[in-house]
C-alpha cells in the first residue's frame, strides 16, 4: 500500500485551533465517563447543542469498558465554546440485537434536529437516523442495513429529495483490504434511501491510503456544499499510539466544496488536509492518537466557521477559519 508524502500532513494556515482546547473532556462530564468525543453539534433553537459520545472504564489503567455500556450525553452553550453538561445521558440503544450506538451527527431541518448516528449489532454496523425537539425524546426514523457507517444529512432538500453522504463498508469488492469510500443517496421521507453513487474515492485523496468518509454535515455557501470529511492513512510501521497493543492509522480533516444543486459533483477540494493531528492533545494521552474527528461545523453571521471534532478519541475541540478562506482553499 503506498504512502502518502510526509510533507502532505500539515494543517492549513487558515484554520486557528482553539487556544483553551479540549473544549470537552471526560473530566467536565457529571458522571464517571472515561472518553468524550466524536460529538455532532449544531444550533437549535437559538442554542448551540452538542451530542458527545460516551465511552466507560478507566484512564489510569486505559481500559475501556464493554462495547455495550456506551451512550450519547448532551450539552448546551450560548458562545459556542463553555459548555453545560446534562446530568445524564440522553440516547442509548441496547437490546438482544443491538449491542451500541456512538458517533451522531446533527443537522436542522425544517426547524426540527436529525441526529445520525452508528449502531454496532451483532450482525453488523448499521447507521440511523432519529428525529427530537426536545433532546429528551427521540423517534428513530431509520437504520440501514449493515455495513454502513459516518451518515451524515444535509440541512436542506435538494430537488424536492433529502441527501446524505455515507460511507460503506465494501471490504469484499474491494479484495477484502480496509479500504472505503465515499457515497451519497437520496430519499423522499429520510426513511427509504436509494440513488447511491461514489462521491469521494481514496484514489481522489493525495493525503489517504486507506479510507474517506464523512465528517461534519454540509453547510450551505453562495459558491457550493462547504464539506469536511475524515481521510486516514495506515502505516504497517507504526507502533503503540495509544491504549492499544498497535495503532497504525492517522485520521486528518479534508474539505470539499459540492455543488449546490447537484452534490454528487465536486466543485472542488482542497489537496492537503485542513487539519492533520499536530497539537498535544491530538498525538498523546488519548484511547487512539493522531486521530482527528470533526463532527460539527457552524457559520456564523460573522462569516466565521466553528469546526468541533474530535481528538484522539478522547475528548472534543474546537477550530475555526473564515468561510471565503475555506471556499478559497477548496477551489485553489
Amino acid at each position: 500500500m503506498n504512502l502518502p508524502a510526509a510533507e502532505l500532513f500539515k494543517s492549513s494556515k487558515l484554520i486557528h485551533r482553539y487556544a483553551g482546547n479540549p473544549i470537552l473532556s471526560a473530566g467536565d462530564v457529571p458522571y464517571p465517563t472515561a472518553l468524550t468525543f466524536n460529538a455532532g453539534v449544531t444550533k437549535f433553537n437559538g442554542k448551540y447543542v452538542m451530542i458527545f459520545r460516551n465511552d466507560y472504564g478507566s484512564v489510569e489503567e486505559q481500559r475501556i469498558a464493554p462495547h455495550d455500556t456506551t451512550d450519547l450525553g448532551i450539552a448546551y452553550s450560548e458562545d459556542g465554546i463553555r459548555w453545560e453538561v446534562g446530568p445524564k445521558p440522553v440516547f442509548k440503544l441496547r437490546d438482544e440485537e443491538i449491542i451500541r450506538c456512538y458517533d451522531p451527527r446533527l443537522t436542522v431541518l425544517d426547524g426540527r434536529c436529525y441526529m445520525c448516528f452508528a449502531v454496532d449489532t451483532k450482525h453488523g454496523i448499521r447507521g440511523g437516523i432519529a428525529v427530537t425537539d426536545d433532546f429528551e425524546t427521540f423517534e428513530i426514523l431509520s437504520l440501514s442495513t449493515p455495513d454502513l457507517r459516518n451518515m451524515v444529512l444535509f440541512p436542506e432538500k435538494i430537488r424536492g429529495r433529502y441527501t446524505r453522504l455515507e460511507r460503506p463498508f465494501t471490504v469484499y469488492s474491494r479484495g477484502g483490504v480496509d479500504r472505503f469510500d465515499t457515497w451519497i443517496s437520496e430519499s423522499p421521507d429520510l426513511k427509504y434511501w436509494g440513488g447511491s453513487e461514489l462521491l469521494l474515492a481514496v484514489e481522489h485523496v493525495p493525503f489517504a491510503n486507506d479510507k474517506v468518509g464523512p465528517a461534519a454535515p454540509p453547510i450551505r455557501t453562495s459558491h457550493g456544499w462547504l464539506t469536511t470529511f475524515h481521510a486516514v492513512d495506515i502505516d504497517s510501521a507504526r507502533g503503540k499510539n495509544g491504549w492499544e497493543p498497535t495503532w497504525k492509522k492517522r485520521y486528518t480533516a479534508g474539505i470539499m466544496l459540492l455543488d449546490l444543486d447537484d452534490p454528487r459533483r465536486i466543485v472542488g477540494m482542497s489537496q492537503t488536509p485542513l487539519l492533520s493531528p499536530e497539537a498535544s492533545y491530538e498525538v498523546e494521552g488519548g484511547f487512539r492518537n493522531n486521530v482527528i474527528f470533526p463532527g460539527g461545523m457552524i457559520l456564523e453571521d460573522s462569516g466565521e466557521v466553528k469546526i468541533y471534532y474530535g481528538a484522539a478519541d478522547a475528548v472534543v475541540c474546537l477550530a475555526t477559519a473564515n468561510v471565503d478562506d475555506l471556499v478559497r482553499l477548496c477551489l485553489e
